[in-house]
């Protein structure tokens, strides 16, 4: 079986306090999978080395063996493929690889796109371990300054506010179609992140993804000023 940086991210272990992943025999890892594993210097060991389990569920009680629609919440929890935070990363899956596209359909975009692309994957990093995000600049921007940038566009590029056209070519198409998917892993996120009485329970992962749909706009709004690289 060749395994994702996805299903390494889902299978995790804690072994007696450092994070470790089973690789079964005759199994493989993709470029991007080891690369993660490395870059997290999480050890890598024969699956034979783990110590049979049983899968605990979200909702309490345990199972001896996996089921074909179940997957993992975490490295211990197992929820059903349509739990709310699991389709969350597949709309997560769905921006990294438009933002990837961008990348591809114009050189220039390699850069900021790439600093939106880190940020994603932060996201889904410190979402799978539960950790808090930490706010920071997008391509050199504040939360403010992006801010101000995305509301006034005709003050810092000459540009207004504007509905993409086919003749406005690739590119803004290409930026156009990620910012729409950030939109929608932004409202899989307010599903999968609220208590029972409505509250988020992530505002940090919620302004992250305003933050980068935003940040999308702006190079849109660049390329249509034909101010490409002009923050």
């Amino acid at each position: 079986m060749l395994c994702t940086e996805e299903m390494v991210r889902a299978n995790i272990r804690n072994r007696q306090g450092r994070r470790v992943y089973y690789l079964g025999k005759g199994d493989q890892l993709t470029s991007g999978a080891r690369d993660y594993l490395s870059r997290e210097r999480i050890e890598i060991l024969p699956a034979e080395q783990a110590k049979p389990e049983r899968y605990r569920l979200a909702g309490g009680g345990y199972l001896e063996e996996k089921p074909e629609h179940m997957t993992h919440l975490n490295a211990e929890i197992l929820v059903p493929k349509d739990h709310p935070r699991i389709l969350f990363r597949g709309r997560m899956d769905t921006l990294e690889a438009e933002l990837i596209l961008c990348q591809l359909a114009d050189k220039a975009l390699a850069q900021p796109v790439g600093e939106v692309l880190d940020l994603a994957r932060q996201i889904i990093r410190r979402e799978v371990l539960e950790e808090p995000l930490e706010a920071g600049k997008i391509c050199g921007l504040t939360e403010d300054e992006q801010r101000k940038r995305s509301h006034f566009p005709q003050d810092y590029y000459g540009q207004t506010h504007f509905m993409p056209q086919a003749e406005d070519g690739l590119t803004i198409a290409r930026l156009n179609r990620a910012r729409c998917a950030a939109r929608e892993a932004e409202l899989a996120a307010v599903t999968a992140f609220r208590d029972r009485e409505g509250n988020p329970t992530r505002p940090d992962i919620l302004r992250a993804l305003n933050r980068m749909s935003s940040m999308l706009y702006i190079l849109m709004i660049q390329e249509k000023a034909g101010k490409q690289g002009t923050l």
